[in-house]
């Protein structure tokens, strides 16, 4: 027979693998509502509910023995709930980077970048502790979600929580902080409700540990209508200096995969046919354009190398009778650039934009030899080289602020060119190689955040689509179908406003970066000093 101290210490260990496989649960759970939060499904709350279920499960348990070792997670199962929630998160919301290449880049890249959720658990495990950790949580976050944003390679902002909240209020705080504070905010939100449903199951009195329940039912509040009023920063007529008339182009691609550039001439002659329908059904009507936008890559034959694509370009932009921005590669003496270049039709080429935030494993390779040892397509990605320009372009009369493609995903590349005069924006982009999956559509996301953090335009132009027309409030008012040739036209503002993000934002990231290693370094030295208050 067992004795009665043996008997105690297995009822312990059950009790502990339960209180852990439901913290794993809830994580895994809060991971996959996060997703749901981006589009295509764009269900802003699922995010804010996600998150509160990875905070909750980094909590010490109410209805846990505080003497049990389950009661509160170390700083290494911190860790693993961490990952879980990044792996229940990247898995589902990275498969377009596999379509053509198979599965082993998407489930590389999404464990790679669930790596750095092990830091974001283990120190929320810690601060969770705390009284008021929900007041804290938000600042590691924030700080671990700019690693990932910045390292190696650039980072891959790609995967950010406030591209998931463009369908709801907290998206308002874009114009004053950028998607950093976004984050922010649904992170405090989603802690805050975590925080109150804790105290309630604590069934605590009004006492100094029930306060932790107004306080977050406060916080919560405040963050919401706080968000309301924000929006009011943006898209008021009092900037506008002006109108135009835009035209966004999308030829499509005779087929999709990453042959796409074998199709190079007839992806042009796509562009260039179907600048010439818009061109006649617009001056049919006694109209006219102002710009037209092409997307990247939408001549992957060289103009300036080859007379043949110089002149079909040149005779679309001739029938537009407007300047035509169109997306190139061009080379010069530093090596292959991903050139956007101005067509004029009266003075010919003009200013570009050499991409200047290049995407790594695609238009660039780091460590070539190294990475080919894993997969045959490590070849087929590019090696192209960054521009340095400040990311404007001058079409007619007009400064234009261009990120192409991947830029969109950076902070600074809108900002800069908003500070250095652009009165609108333009996102050309080409998502051929990634089918019929969700990547065009969290792009697309991408630039209707930039939209109201800048308080300008957006015409996204992509080569198989989605197109769209972005107003300055981040609404989409036209956009094509998917792998569907066609073409928008539609008036927008210019606008010369100065957002307080545009001008600030990063010194507000940085704030909250800072924060964050502060609150971290506070919990190391709390947890070896056994403080929990």
């Amino acid at each position: 027979m067992l004795d009665r101290k043996t008997s105690e210490v297995r009822v312990s260990a059950n009790s502990n693998a339960v209180v852990t496989g439901g913290r794993l649960l809830l994580a895994g759970a809060g991971g996959v509502l996060v997703y749901f939060s981006h589009e295509p499904h764009g269900h802003f709350w699922a995010a804010i509910f996600g998150v509160a279920l990875f905070y909750f499960a980094l909590m010490p348990w109410p209805f846990v023995a505080a003497t049990d070792k389950a009661a509160a997670p170390t700083a290494g199962r911190g860790a693993l709930l961490g990952y879980v929630h990044a792996v229940c998160l990247y898995l589902p919301l990275l498969p377009w980077v596999g379509e053509f290449v198979g599965a082993l880049p998407w489930i590389a890249l999404s464990l790679a970048c669930a790596l750095y959720s092990l830091i974001t658990g283990a120190f929320g495990a810690l601060v969770a502790r705390w009284r008021f950790g929900f007041l804290a949580f938000p600042l590691v976050y924030v700080a671990v979600e700019y690693a990932l944003s910045s390292f190696p390679f650039g980072g891959f902002s790609w995967v950010r929580l406030a591209w998931g909240q463009i369908n709801g209020p907290l998206a308002n705080l874009a114009p004053w902080g950028g998607p950093a504070l976004i984050t922010f905010a649904t992170v405090l939100l989603s802690a805050s409700i975590a925080a109150c449903v804790h105290g309630l199951l604590s069934r605590v009195e009004w006492s100094p540990k029930g306060s932790v329940v107004a306080w977050s039912m406060v916080v919560a509040g405040l963050m919401i209508s706080t968000s309301m009023i924000a929006g009011l920063a943006v898209n008021r007529d009092a900037p506008t200096t002006g109108e135009v008339t835009v035209a966004a182009i999308q030829g499509n691609v005779p087929r999709m995969g990453l042959d796409f550039n074998a199709q190079r001439r007839a992806v042009l002659a796509n562009h260039v046919n179907v600048t010439k329908e818009m061109a006649t059904d617009v001056h049919g009507k006694g109209e006219s354009v102002d710009m037209v936008f092409w997307p990247e890559n939408a001549s992957d034959v060289n103009p300036f190398a080859d007379d043949e694509a110089f002149e079909r370009i040149s005779g679309a932009v001739a029938e537009a009778d407007a300047p035509t921005l169109v997306g190139t590669l061009t080379k010069d003496e530093v090596g292959d650039r991903n050139t956007a270049v101005i067509f004029d039709p009266d003075n010919g080429p003009g200013d570009y934009h050499h991409k200047k935030y290049l995407q790594p494993f695609g238009e660039w390779m780091p460590y070539r030899d190294f990475f080919r040892n894993f997969s045959e397509y490590v070849d087929m990605a590019g090696n192209f080289k960054p521009g340095d320009g400040n990311g404007t372009v001058r079409m007619g009369d007009h400064v234009v602020g261009v990120a192409t493609c991947y830029e969109v995903a950076f902070d600074m590349a809108y900002r800069d060119a908003v500070k250095a005069g652009a009165q609108i924006l333009t996102t050309p982009t080409n998502n051929a190689t990634f089918g019929f999956t969700d990547m065009t559509y969290q792009q697309l996301a991408m630039s209707r955040i930039r939209a109201m953090e800048t308080d300008r335009a957006v015409v996204v132009s992509a080569t198989s689509g989605a197109s769209a027309i972005v107003h300055p409030d981040g609404s989409v008012s036209q956009h094509t179908e998917i792998f569907q040739p066609g073409y928008l036209v539609e008036k927008l503002p210019l606008r010369d406003s100065v957002t307080f993000a545009v001008r600030y934002g990063q010194w507000v990231q940085w704030l909250l970066v800072a924060g964050g290693v502060a609150v971290m370094a506070a919990s190391m030295i709390g947890a070896r000093r056994g403080y929990t208050a």
